[in-house]
């Protein structure tokens, strides 16, 4: 468990709880577009309710499932960027398209750590009720389908179909945003490739047992790459990746 998904969890599960005990004090905290002005704390408290269990325990277990590989990823201030982010473009959207409709919930939040996740890997398989495996990047694609569809017909299900869309689109915009204002992009395609070069000639040397659970699937399979098609086969973002987990000691200064 990473650090910001440790605490969103614990801050959800425990405001949820609150709700049940005095379900009186939630009101002032609601998101209510027209009232914007009026309660703009209610832009970020919101993604703190819930309308029941069934709501948190959904959002909470994507923010667990998605949220410590994109937290691993990007670093814990921008994962909590992102997904602050992703909840305000949410009330935002819904402000402009959903001017009359309260919402509530971390959707949009999390809705935003989906689409890093699949911006990072499009092609990993996500099993849906643990049965049916679909790409990370199709289940965005038919998420924002569906979100598009039930929105502009009137989100007559009573879903916040407008919130979850803004969270795509905050997403992406600050991911668009690291990658050509702060050199991500360029430090990935071309940093990484010679930090590798340096550093990953002992790669052999990894402790499988030193890596985090949540990364050991990852570094497993970019190591089974390396022996099945030589380093050589591995990606810019495969090669930075595994570089965080060669030994220190085998590890070289950064080339400027």
């Amino acid at each position: 468990m990473t650090p910001w998904v440790r605490r969103l969890l614990f801050a959800n599960v425990v405001v949820f709880f609150v709700q049940m005990m005095a379900p009186g004090i939630v009101s002032p905290f609601v998101f209510v577009p027209v009232l914007i002005l009026i309660r703009p704390w209610t832009i970020v408290t919101y993604m703190f309710l819930h309308g029941g269990f069934a709501h948190i325990f959904f959002n909470m277990l994507a923010l667990y499932f998605f949220g410590p590989r994109v937290e691993v990823q990007l670093g814990s201030r921008r994962f909590a960027i992102l997904y602050f982010l992703g909840g305000i473009c949410g009330a935002l959207l819904s402000f402009v398209l959903a001017p009359q409709s309260a919402i509530i919930g971390a959707s949009a939040a999390v809705f935003g750590v989906m689409l890093a996740y699949a911006h990072f890997w499009p092609r990993d398989l996500i099993y849906i009720w643990g049965v049916l495996p679909i790409q990370a990047r199709w289940l965005v694609i038919i998420a924002t389908v569906i979100s598009l569809y039930s929105g502009l017909g009137g989100s007559t299900g009573g879903v916040a179909d407008f919130a979850h869309l803004g969270g795509f689109a905050g997403a992406f915009l600050y991911m668009k945003w690291l990658e050509y204002n702060t050199g991500v992009r360029k430090f990935q395609r071309h940093v990484a490739p010679k930090v590798a070069d340096r550093t990953l000639s002992n790669w052999r040397r990894v402790d499988l047992k030193s890596v985090h659970e949540v990364n050991r699937d990852e570094v497993n399979r970019i190591l089974d790459k390396i022996s099945a098609k030589g380093i050589d086969s591995l990606t810019p973002q495969e090669k930075l990746f595994l570089s965080n987990f060669v030994p220190m000691d085998d590890r070289t200064p950064p080339v400027s």
